[in-house]
């Protein structure tokens, strides 16, 4: 890989990765928490809904926690049904209140027994204790089977949480996991979950990040699916290979941001 690239990509990485990028990111709706719980599912929401302009997603996720009293945790666990009314109202895009009231369901069914999101990643693992080394793959096979294992599941809510087995690209899912995962001097990022390492991160993969990574010569492949991800992921890997995904900061405030043109940045 050029030493060029790797050069543009962690300037890029310093300038975007920073308190400023969060106010005007999804990743703002958690951090307006402090309990990991809190974090996790507000990570989650706001994640979920993370299509289409920014600040309809942020209003939206927004409106989200506002109907749990901005107090998630406590919401998702003790609620009674009446408490659900509000949400019979909403919609994003095609995610509607079917969707929302079953993700409010599998969020209590789990964390009746177990302390942290985290632990719906692990599911299928050795010992359900540690995603395996490069086996990121298959975590989220199984968090997929694990999300819609409810009797009741919607079919129609299968389509707001991606697997690989279907070769979607899972951007969404992988940025929450980024959000979750990573820590840094910077403060974007969480770095709540431990048992999941950074180096076993992929990357999340939207027009905007294609878009720059083609024009950077780090993705080859002609088609746009979960074999781009992993493609794109291992060339990353060569810069830093403990941190990949820092590099999404880059790729989407270049693309985003700078509306890049490379002939700009001689690469």
């Amino acid at each position: 890989m050029s030493s060029k690239v790797h050069d543009l990509l962690e300037r890029k990485y310093n300038e975007y990765n920073t308190r400023v990028f969060i106010d005007s990111d999804p990743v703002l709706i958690p951090h307006q928490f402090k309990k990991q719980q809190d974090i996790e599912i507000a990570g989650l929401f706001a994640a979920t809904l993370a299509w289409g302009q920014r600040k309809t997603i942020m209003a939206n996720s927004k409106r989200l926690m506002e109907w749990m009293d901005n107090a998630p945790h406590q919401f998702i666990v003790h609620h009674q049904e009446t408490d659900l009314k509000p949400f019979l109202d909403f919609k994003h895009r095609t995610f509607n209140a079917t969707d929302v009231l079953y993700f409010i369901e599998f969020l209590k069914e789990h964390y009746k027994q177990y302390s942290s999101l985290e632990d719906a990643f692990l599911k299928g693992t050795k010992g359900e204790g540690r995603v395996a080394k490069e086996n990121t793959e298959q975590a989220l096979i199984n968090f997929n089977e694990y999300f819609f294992s409810l009797e009741d599941a919607p079919q129609r809510t299968r389509k707001h949480v991606s697997t690989p087995a279907k070769k979607s690209t899972c951007k969404r899912l992988n940025m929450y996991l980024r959000w979750m995962v990573r820590s840094d001097k910077h403060g974007v990022d969480f770095g709540i979950w431990k048992k999941i390492k950074p180096s076993q991160l992929l990357i999340p993969l939207d027009v905007h990040v294609d878009r720059t990574a083609r024009q950077l010569g780090l993705i080859k492949s002609k088609q746009t699916n979960w074999q781009t991800v992993l493609e794109l992921t291992e060339n990353l890997k060569v810069f830093d290979p403990k941190d990949p995904v820092k590099y999404d900061f880059a790729l989407f405030g270049l693309s985003v941001i700078e509306k890049a043109n490379m002939a700009k940045w001689k690469i």
